[in-house]
């Protein structure tokens, strides 16, 4: 087993031309380094070094093995500071996927940031509505959005915002229907539905006073794109059950009109998954700061008390009123 120290001293006393020169040099005792090369001689069954009272010179394979030792030396410097170098600035290549609307809503603009901060970072991002498999796929970072429980699994979690949901629909099919009263109205209208293929589709709202309600619903559509959801919500194709990050906008706007306000869909939770948190590079791991302090700018408990937009026109940034 190589003892790079043992290397080290070897090469000085080489380069100084003796113990004495190399002790001064270095304010290391000089038996020290008499110790370390006559250990580093006996591991390696070899003389290196000729030595006696009035002389000093290095033997062939001596002089042989320190143009080497002298090579591995500075190979481990440049490997030091490849270290230090990545520890004080990001770079490299980071994976990730997330899901279409979360990307396009949010994300998006997030990774613009992110990518003018550390400019030595790419990113490679996977728009998608699958569950990837982040150790067999080679993903960094997997972003995700899921109703609690969360699935455990082998995966470190980093929770990111919580993920409200609403119940809207166009003002036409409201108009054209006539607004709800109370969940069990909701049957009656065309429904949409966010999700996965499934032999029975529901609603669940929390309604005032702590009152629960289920409400089964047969959509005209199923899809896991909200953004194609959301489209057809605003032509009027019926009610469907989205995030506010998704629809903010178009509520701010009147193209889109909550259903049953005092009735809210359960929340879901954005989330980060990754393989561990030891071993992280720095890019993987100031990527997930860096999203961890973006989403918890986002402000959601004064949705309808003096909202502002902020970012581009393509994302729907919630801040509130002290940012």
């Amino acid at each position: 087993m190589y003892d790079l120290n043992e290397l080290y001293y070897f090469v000085q006393v080489v380069e100084y031309s003796g113990y004495s020169a190399a002790s001064r040099a270095l304010d290391i005792p000089k038996s020290k380094l008499s110790r370390a090369v006559s250990r580093l001689e006996e591991r390696l069954q070899v003389r290196l070094l000729h030595r006696n009272a009035r002389q000093f010179s290095v033997t062939d394979v001596g002089a042989e093995y320190h143009q080497l030792c002298k090579e591995m030396l500075t190979a481990a410097d440049a490997a030091e500071a490849l270290i230090e170098r990545s520890q004080a600035e990001p770079g490299g290549i980071v994976r990730i996927s997330c899901p279409t609307a979360l990307l396009n809503f949010v994300v998006a603009g997030m990774l613009s940031r992110f990518m003018i901060r550390y400019p030595r970072v790419k990113v490679q991002v996977e728009s998608t509505n699958r569950e990837v498999d982040v150790l067999r796929e080679g993903f960094d970072i997997a972003l995700r959005v899921g109703v609690p429980p969360l699935q455990d699994s082998n995966l470190v979690m980093k929770t990111l915002s919580q993920s409200p949901q609403e119940l809207v629909a166009s003002p036409w099919l409201i108009d054209t229907e006539g607004a709800p009263s109370s969940p069990e109205d909701l049957q009656r209208f065309p429904s949409l539905e966010g999700g996965t293929v499934r032999g029975h589709y529901e609603w669940t709202l929390q309604g005032p006073d702590g009152a629960n309600a289920k409400v089964s619903h047969e959509p005209r559509l199923v899809t896991d794109d909200l953004i194609t959801v959301r489209r057809l919500t605003l032509d009027g194709g019926g009610i469907a059950q989205l995030p506010l990050l998704v629809v903010f906008k178009d509520l701010m706007q009147g193209s889109l009109v909550r259903v049953l306000p005092d009735w809210q869909p359960q929340g879901a939770v954005v989330h980060a998954v990754f393989a561990s948190r030891q071993g992280l590079l720095p890019s993987v791991r100031y990527l997930l700061d860096f999203l961890g302090d973006s989403f918890g700018e986002m402000d959601f408990s004064n949705l309808y008390e003096g909202y502002v937009l902020r970012g581009d026109e393509d994302a729907c940034f919630l801040t509130g009123s002290s940012l």
